[in-house]
């Protein structure tokens, strides 16, 4: 794994924001010496009984050995009286490592479990990392007794640091609302920087929150809001094996958010903010990037559309470039497989008109659409011209430093 030392330029200013503590969830994290010596790489969350616990995970046909376990104990409950733990290592993603990969992941659930007087089955665990390498889980179950005596209610951002792998800085994010007259509170933390792509989540996310909910009402509102956010961002077209997202309500606040459209929408502002600080940390981005397409058949269309801009080395080259090339943008809608009429086809970047009716616009010039080109955030817009369906999805650049990043990622 490549060591990274320089935070993106991309990064948001004034460092880790301080977030609400959640009533509820306790925190520790601790340096186990799973890959690097002297490195934070496991972070514990204890969260109380009663709370509900959601979640989506990658859809890769080779996932993880944890990601399958958390698979098959959503939405179960052995116990009432009993709370939950989410223990995840940086350092080693123990995928594509067979029986020996099952293995660690019952050790390390059965021994946590047994430290935190929890059932097994309450117990999600999640590793990122190099794939292919035995997980040294003696290591992880050593650390158990320090990271239990260690919980605390505002040792979030610690949590944050530990799961950090290419990541150039850790990411969280909060938000609060008021449901009849009680303030309610979200906060998250993220890990991803390369391999990300959708088809959930393709990166590590744990979100809490004091709101009072169903497990299946949470699990609902979370596979929408899903949908624009985590899956909504591409950094290199890389679907992970590993990657997972998890949100707790532990329901202390009483505030019950059940079809609660005001919670919905806080909870979506946690989830896009940490799902953009994963692009702007792709690994080497110098530019985030909005694509929005609009005027396409259908929604599904429109998808197809911006993720083949987003995804296209051509087009991320020349964002890195700072290169106005609007021939590569009309290459991508091509070959994305969606209806397109190259007759109707209109393209902005940021808010200069390059394209329209198939051919250059006659009031299009160039230093204006560079000029765009040489700030942080773009913005790139595409009509169709064929319907009413619209998709935005957001990524960044290409540049040497992702090749330098992931040229050694083992090393």
């Amino acid at each position: 794994m490549a060591k990274i030392t320089k935070v993106s330029p991309l990064a948001p200013k004034g460092g880790f924001p301080k977030l609400p503590q959640i009533d509820g969830v306790r925190f520790s994290a601790a340096a186990a010496g799973i890959k690097y010596a002297g490195r934070t790489d496991v972070m514990l969350a204890q969260i109380d009984a009663g709370s509900a616990i959601a979640g989506a995970f990658t859809r890769s046909s080779t996932r993880s050995a944890p990601v399958l376990d958390c698979q098959s104990k959503l939405g179960s409950v052995e116990d009432d009286s009993k709370g939950f733990a989410f223990l995840v290592n940086s350092g080693n993603s123990n995928a594509f490592t067979g029986g020996v990969g099952v293995a660690a992941v019952e050790a390390i659930t059965n021994a946590t479990a047994k430290t935190l007087n929890l059932p097994a089955s309450h117990i999600y665990t999640a590793s990122t990392g190099v794939i292919g390498e035995p997980l040294p889980y003696e290591k992880i179950t050593h650390a158990l007794d320090g990271l239990h005596g260690a919980l605390k209610a505002d040792g979030i951002e610690d949590a944050a640091r530990a799961i950090m792998t290419t990541d150039t800085f850790a990411k969280g994010a909060s938000a609060t609302c008021e449901i009849g007259g009680v303030e309610v509170a979200v906060a998250g933390i993220a890990k991803g920087s390369g391999m990300i792509a959708p088809d959930m989540a393709t990166m590590l996310v744990y979100i809490f929150t004091d709101a009072k909910i169903s497990q299946l009402g949470l699990q609902e509102m979370v596979s929408r809001l899903n949908e624009n956010t985590f899956n909504s961002i591409t950094v290199d077209s890389d679907t992970s094996t590993s990657d997972s997202l998890l949100v707790a309500a532990t329901g202390t606040s009483g505030a019950n958010v059940e079809y609660n459209e005001t919670f919905e929408r806080t909870l979506g502002v946690v989830m896009k903010d940490l799902a953009h600080q994963v692009v702007r940390d792709g690994e080497g981005a110098t530019k985030f990037v909005e694509i929005r397409v609009g005027g396409a058949t259908d929604n599904v269309d429109a998808r197809k559309v911006a993720m083949s801009i987003a995804n296209s080395p051509l087009v991320k080259t020349a964002i890195a470039g700072e290169d106005p090339n609007w021939g590569r943008v009309v290459m991508a809608v091509g070959k994305s497989g969606a209806n397109a009429d190259r007759d109707r086809l209109s393209i902005w970047f940021g808010d200069v008109l390059v394209a329209e009716d198939g051919w250059v616009s006659p009031t299009y010039v160039e230093a204006d659409a560079a000029a765009h080109m040489k700030n942080q955030d773009l913005r790139i817009r595409v009509d169709l011209g064929l319907g009413a369906g619209h998709s935005t999805v957001w990524t960044c650049d290409l540049t040497h430093g992702y090749i330098e990043i992931n040229a050694d990622y083992r090393s």
